[in-house]
């Protein structure tokens, strides 16, 4: 394990992406871009990280903030209860820890949305403390080198896989900030779920995988749930400059952010017009198509025009002023796309 320790800062030291939240050692930031990571690919993440920090540098600000700012801050990165969690977590901040970033796991641990993975993130690598984290990129690395097989989720080899990143972080000698990072950037950069470039890696003669030919077997991947199609019309209302949007109510998917009103299709259905009282489908069909995927839904978002034969919720915004508001990623295409074609 310390040859492996070893190898891995060195590698780190030379390879490591110079990424914006790696130039400061403040928890606060270090804890926002875990929080964004999840789930995002990192070329996604640097810009809106560098915003937000730019908008929202502190816990205070980010406490303090309107929810519309934030929502509209992270508009575009999707799965939207983490930034509602992680609000609710500076305000308890603000309140239980005089505004200071918690030190020690537990309390860290204890912040809305924070699991085990990000409270050892934020620890080890903002305070150096030897506390061992495990995500997808370290899953991978870890059941490669060891020859870790079986379902990584699972708790037997899961519970492998967290002692082993224990140890590894825990070694005499070893800087826990830089070991945990070097695993996680292996991963991301070397140790790739296909085609993995062997050939760079610093552990290649410390891998069970490589050693015995059978990379593409670790880790292993558990059969995943089929796909679910469905489709919606988003309906796009004018009245002179104006459209009509609304806001997406509490405790429903994408709460807080605005979209146009739209219809779900069930399948085989053969009048759409139907459903969509009180709103008329314009003839002509859609003027757009997004195709898009939330976990395991594959999704198809037609765009039309239509007019109102009574009253409909919503609120009636000039193009300028929807710009303004967080809407769904789906939805931003169908305003810009509604904008162009008013």
């Amino acid at each position: 394990m310390h040859r492996i320790a070893k190898k891995l800062t060195t590698w780190f030291a030379q390879h490591a992406r110079p990424l914006p939240w790696r130039r400061t050692k403040d928890p606060y930031a270090i804890w926002i871009s875990e929080i964004m990571l999840q789930q995002t690919q990192v070329k996604t993440v640097v810009p809106y990280f560098q915003r937000w920090m730019g908008a929202l540098p502190t816990v205070a600000a980010f406490a303090r903030a309107r929810p519309p700012t934030v929502l509209k801050l992270w508009e575009g990165l999707g799965y939207y209860s983490r930034v509602r969690n992680a609000q609710a977590a500076a305000r308890l901040i603000m309140r239980e820890h005089s505004g200071r970033f918690p030190r020690d796991f537990a309390s860290v641990l204890k912040l809305p949305g924070v699991g085990r993975y990000t409270a050892g993130a934020v620890c080890s690598i903002a305070f150096n403390q030897p506390v061992p984290v495990l995500d997808g990129n370290v899953i991978r690395v870890l059941s490669r080198v060891l020859g870790l097989s079986g379902n990584p989720r699972g708790k037997a080899v899961n519970t492998k896989l967290w002692s082993a990143a224990e140890q590894l972080v825990s070694l005499p000698g070893v800087e826990p900030a830089k070991l945990n990072q070097a695993v996680m950037e292996l991963g991301a950069l070397v140790c790739l779920p296909r085609q993995p470039n062997c050939a760079d890696c610093p552990l290649r003669r410390d891998c069970f995988a490589r050693r015995e030919d059978r990379v593409a077997e670790f880790p292993a991947t558990a059969r995943r749930a089929p796909a679910t199609r469905r489709h919606f019309i988003a309906l796009v209302v004018r009245d002179k400059d104006r459209l009509l949007v609304r806001q997406r109510p509490a405790g429903v998917v994408n709460a807080g952010l605005w979209e146009f009103p739209n219809i779900e299709i069930p399948p085989r259905t053969k009048n759409p017009s139907a459903l969509a009282a009180p709103f008329r489908i314009a003839p002509g069909g859609p003027f757009l198509r997004v195709r898009h995927s939330i976990t395991r839904y594959r999704i198809l978002l037609e765009a039309c025009e239509a007019t109102l034969s009574g009253p409909a919720a919503g609120e009636w915004k000039t193009v300028a002023e929807a710009g303004k508001l967080a809407f769904t990623s789906a939805h931003r295409k169908v305003l810009e796309a509604a904008g162009w074609r008013g």
